[in-house]
């Protein structure tokens, strides 16, 4: 699964990026590689249950100290952990060549099934 983290609030990426994306996900769906994803929203709509101490709180966006966020999503299927790390960098640096002046963290984190003994 992909991420990409970003500061909240730093804009909406430039058309180029929109349309270097469009294509790099086409050309991902065709190889049958890509299989789901999207952008999200900001914070400012989000809801947060957060469970502390045995305890469930409902926390409503925005929030302030948020620094980054998921800006957007995707699951993917490689053959190869290698193969997965190179399309990832290739996704990366679309990111770099046409909106530069944002840092932009792209993140892949291979989907668990589970652990093999819950409770371990």
């Amino acid at each position: 699964m992909g991420f990409v983290r970003m500061a909240e609030g730093v804009g909406t990426p430039p058309q180029e990026l929109f349309e270097a994306m469009d294509a790099y996900i086409g050309n991902q769906v065709e190889k049958g590689v890509f299989l789901d994803g999207g952008g999200l929203y900001g914070t400012e709509d989000a809801v947060n249950y957060v469970v502390r101490e045995g305890q469930v709180t409902r926390v409503d966006g925005p929030y302030a100290e948020a620094k980054e966020v998921v800006g957007g999503w995707a699951i993917l299927q490689y053959d190869t952990v290698e193969e997965a790390a190179a399309e990832q960098q290739e996704f990366a640096e679309l990111h770099a060549k046409y909106w530069p002046e944002v840092t932009v963290i792209s993140t892949l984190r291979q989907i668990s099934n589970g652990p093999d003994n819950p409770g371990d």
